[in-house]
């Protein structure tokens, strides 16, 4: 009895340490990084569907970028969620109802700022309500082409890799609200350095 007793626990520790994988670094599609705590203008966004990885362009929407940062170096985004799914146009994230974050400027052209980054695939750009300068934390992630977006939000990175994760998320079930009916989970957002 002991014998079988020890060998459980033996398979219960080498199932939670398989569970616990370590993400912090790795390759994903043919895209090799390293998890960092200084900021560079590289991210991993890990989900309960699998990992991201993103490019902030900082040339392009120098504010955004910089809030997206600190928000990021604050772990403010760890144990959100995508709270808003729209198959084919985008997923949407970053809401954290326990910190309040205070509005930037919105970084598009309608603003009278210039951003010619298109709303392509991949595309990660500010959510807001219809008050241009009022984009704080969240941001979305852009499944399909939306042209409309164009010069009316702030675009300010893409990702690198990850596709398949943004389509698993893009293709979940959703209520009429467009909230997805099982948690699409951010688990975080970590500063990466691309191997090369």
């Amino acid at each position: 009895m002991k014998k079988i007793f020890l060998l459980l626990v033996i398979v219960l520790i080498f199932c939670v340490g398989c569970s616990n994988k370590d993400t912090s670094s790795g390759t994903i599609d043919k895209v090799s990084y390293k998890e960092t705590n200084k900021q560079t203008n590289y991210v991993k966004i890990e989900t309960n569907q699998g990992i991201m990885l993103a490019e902030l362009y900082p040339d392009v929407a120098p504010l955004t970028v910089e809030n997206f940062k600190k928000l990021v170096s604050e772990k403010y985004y760890d144990n959100t969620n995508f709270h808003r799914i729209i198959k084919d146009f985008m997923i949407q994230g970053g809401q954290n109802n326990s910190k309040k974050v205070a509005s930037i400027k919105g970084e598009f052209t309608a603003n009278n700022f210039e951003n010619n980054l298109k709303h392509d695939r991949g595309i990660l750009s500010m959510a807001r309500t219809s008050i241009p300068n009022s984009a704080t934390s969240q941001f979305f992630i852009v499944h399909k082409k939306s042209p409309h977006l164009d010069g009316n939000y702030a675009s300010f990175g893409k990702l690198l890799a990850g596709y398949d994760v943004l389509d698993k998320i893009a293709s979940v079930e959703t209520d009429t609200n467009d909230a997805p009916t099982t948690t699409q989970k951010i688990k975080s957002i970590r500063f990466i350095e691309i191997k090369e």
